[in-house]
C-alpha cells in the first residue's frame, strides 16, 4: 500500500493516516524529515513495512500481555492469602502456574542483524532474581547512579554561572545534578511531610521506611 506525502494525507483526530497506521503528526514528521533521509529507504518503503510489522505482531504481544497479566493476578492473589509462607511454597506455586519452569540443557543461539548496542557494548544489568537482595540492590543503585551520570554529563542541566560540566568533577555542577534527583524523587514519590531536599539518610526499620533530617525522622 503506497502513499504520496504531499498528497491525498488524510487527518484523523489529529493524526495521520499513512498505509494501515495512523501516526501522530509529530512522529510522522520526525521520521520522514530527520531519520530516513541519508538512510536509502523510502517514505513508502518504510510506513509500509512498519505497518506490516505491526499487523503481524500486535495480536502476538496481545496475547502476551494477557498471559502476563493473568500471571501477575494469580501472584497478587497468592501473596493476598498467604502473607507468612516461606520460600518453598513460594516456588511451588510459581512452578504450578507456569511463571517458574524446569531448567533445559545448555543451548546456544545465534541471531543476525543485531545492534551492536546489544552485541557488543556492556550495558547496565536490567534483570536480577529477586530473592538475592545484593542483587537487586545492586540494580537500584545502578539505576540511580545512571541517572546522576547521565544528569550530569547531558544539557539537561546548564552550564551557566560555572557549572561546566569539562574537566574534573565540579562540586557546583554535581550539587544540581543531586537537585535534580531530589526535585524527581518530590515529584515521582512525595512526602506526606517535608521534602526529600531534607533527607540525609533513607533506611527500613522494621518493615518501614525512615527518613531522616537534619532535626530528626521525617
Amino acid at each position: 500500500m503506497g502513499f504520496h506525502v504531499n498528497d491525498g494525507l488524510q487527518l484523523m483526530n489529529k493524526h495521520i493516516q499513512v498505509s494501515s497506521l495512523t501516526v501522530a503528526p509529530a512522529l510522522f514528521s520526525l521520521v520522514n524529515t530527520e531519520i530516513l533521509p541519508g538512510t536509502g529507504i523510502s517514505k513508502t518503503a518504510f510506513w509500509d513495512s512498519f505497518a506490516a510489522i505491526v499487523e503481524q505482531f500486535t495480536p502476538i504481544n496481545k496475547r502476551l500481555l494477557q498471559v502476563r497479566a493473568d500471571l501477575q493476578e494469580q501472584i497478587d492473589g497468592w501473596h493476598k492469602a498467604n502473607r507468612n509462607a516461606n520460600f518453598a511454597s513460594y516456588k511451588k506455586f510459581l512452578t504450578e502456574i507456569g511463571y517458574l519452569v524446569p531448567a533445559v540443557d545448555d543451548f546456544e543461539i545465534s541471531p543476525i542483524n543485531v545492534d551492536s548496542e546489544i552485541t557488543q557494548q556492556a550495558g547496565p544489568q536490567l534483570v536480577v532474581p529477586i530473592m538475592n537482595a545484593r542483587f537487586a540492590l545492586n540494580a537500584v543503585n545502578a539505576r540511580w547512579g545512571s541517572l546522576y551520570d547521565a544528569l550530569y554529563g547531558n544539557d539537561v542541566i546548564s552550564e551557566d554561572n560555572g557549572a561546566h560540566k569539562s574537566g574534573d568533577y565540579n562540586p557546583l555542577r554535581g550539587q544540581r545534578v543531586i537537585d535534580y534527583g531530589r526535585d524527581f524523587l518530590d515529584m515521582a514519590v512525595p512526602l506526606l511531610d517535608g521534602s526529600h531536599h531534607q533527607a540525609c539518610e533513607y533506611r527500613i526499620v522494621d518493615g518501614q521506611l525512615q527518613i531522616q533530617a537534619e532535626g530528626g525522622l521525617m
